[in-house]
């Protein structure tokens, strides 16, 4: 990093840096939309010279631990700076944060991520300063609002926050707390935001999704949640990210088929195939249960990408309980698969659980599953060649020569031609041909169509 130079007129340079989820993602994009709405901010790349670094980290693997320490070690060596560290790491971890730096410091547990604004703009912060909570006692989800546009060409909206679920592997329930969902008044009001400044798609995320509306008074459903966002009828399509295999009920997939809006792609975890792995991980479903959905997914969802969570080299996993799992992944209908490696945390139950796997065999199961998920994209991505779908537009090099790229309604990574449109507009393209990284696809012209595809025409 470059030292600190001269402020531009008189603002504050301020950096935000993210890691992790989807959640975290949308909480970032809150405070950056609200320090930008601030005269005397100016908001810079974490690759530059700033005076405040906010660094919103992650905790989920023992590798995210260790790269929300490598990002605060890095912004600490920019001298004249202060730091402000939120997120889950800095929610279970706030002494090692301390020990990373003497820097001028404040640590934003995630109850009181609505604060951090307030903590980049103290006008004369002390050395150390400490918002924290006992997640276990909250029971509402701080307030966050993204107000303006950002970078992206698809907005994540979070709806819920926390997990009840305690998986013995998970530290989620621990930094994030028991779930707790945002009311439907306010997830609307972000949409109808997100509507205005002209974003095509939202991914509605939270950490237990699934959960939506259990707490409120009187009780929701995310399948109610998403008959209003469909009610106000914006020029939005909407695109749901982790959901448990129990909570894909039969009145979702049937709102999913029914609604052009709704984005035919449903991700589920799964983590072990293997009966007596699930159950020394505390998960509430068994090999068939998650069979019998993910084939009905397939059945009234045809067209539908459905991606999978796996962890390879739990506790106890031996060779049959590995292969059960690789069996099961191979014969059921998913279109691609995200692949973890177990990593003990410490306050989890897993943590403590003997037959612990070795390293080595972590890293050959993992790489049989990440061959297993190259395969399944690829057979995905096959299977729709010839195909017309819609594509939501986004970046690609400065000057577009090597065309653009997106993502089609159900999830396939398209490669454009250059030219072919700009960025943030949805278009009809024919899936012509497999490329390195997804596929590559060709704009049809309404009207010239020989190969009918779903979605909506030219937005």
């Amino acid at each position: 990093m470059a030292m600190v130079g001269q402020q531009s007129k008189g603002k504050k340079r301020v950096a935000v840096t993210t890691l992790g989820c989807k959640v975290n993602q949308y909480e970032s994009a809150a405070f950056l939309s609200e320090l930008a709405g601030r005269e005397e901010v100016e908001i810079v790349p974490f690759t530059e010279a700033a005076e405040v670094y906010v660094i919103n980290t992650c905790a989920v693997t023992a590798r995210a631990g260790a790269q929300s320490r490598q990002l605060i070690r890095r912004a600490a060596r920019q001298r004249g700076s202060r730091l402000v560290v939120t997120g889950c790491y800095a929610q279970v971890a706030p002494q090692e944060v301390l020990e990373l730096t003497s820097h001028p410091l404040c640590i934003v547990g995630n109850s009181h991520k609505n604060q951090v604004t307030e903590a980049v703009l103290a006008a004369a912060p002390c050395d150390l300063e400490m918002y924290l909570a006992d997640m276990a006692a909250c029971r509402e989800v701080a307030p966050l609002l993204v107000r303006g546009p950002g970078s992206r060409t698809r907005a994540v909206l979070k709806v819920q926050d926390g997990c009840s679920q305690r998986c013995s592997y998970c530290i989620v329930p621990i930094s994030r707390g028991p779930s707790r969902s945002v009311v439907p008044e306010l997830v609307l009001e972000q949409a109808e935001v997100y509507a205005e400044h002209g974003y095509r798609e939202v991914v509605l995320t939270g950490i237990h999704l699934g959960h939506y509306g259990f707490d409120l008074q009187p009780t929701r459903s995310l399948v109610g949640l998403l008959e209003k966002l469909l009610a106000r009828r914006l020029p939005l399509h909407y695109r749901l990210s982790s959901l448990e295999s129990r909570e894909v009920t039969p009145e979702l997939l049937e709102l999913m088929a029914a609604e052009e809006s709704l984005q035919p792609h449903l991700h589920i975890p799964l983590q072990s195939g293997d009966d007596r792995i699930l159950a020394a991980m505390n998960r509430p479903y068994r090999r068939h249960d998650f069979a019998a959905v993910i084939r009905r997914c397939a059945q009234v969802l045809p067209a539908a990408a459905i991606g999978v969570d796996v962890l390879a080299g739990f506790p106890g996993e031996d060779d049959e309980a590995f292969h059960n799992t690789l069996a099961l992944l191979t014969e059921l209908p998913v279109s691609y698969l995200h692949v973890f490696p177990y990593s003990p945390r410490p306050g989890t139950p897993a943590a403590k659980l003997p037959e612990q796997v070795p390293e080595k065999v972590k890293q050959r199961r993992t790489a049989r599953l990440r061959a297993l998920d190259r395969q399944k994209r690829a057979e995905f991505y096959r299977r729709h060649l010839g195909s017309v779908r819609p594509v939501l537009v986004e970046g690609g090099d400065k000057d577009n020569a090597a065309g653009r790229r997106g993502f089609t309604d159900n999830y396939v990574p398209v490669l454009l031609p250059p030219g072919a449109a700009e960025s943030n507009r949805i278009i009809r393209v024919r899936l012509a041909e497999l490329a390195e990284d997804g596929v590559r696809a060709v704009p049809v012209v309404e009207g010239n169509e020989e190969n009918g595809g779903s979605g909506a025409g030219v937005a």
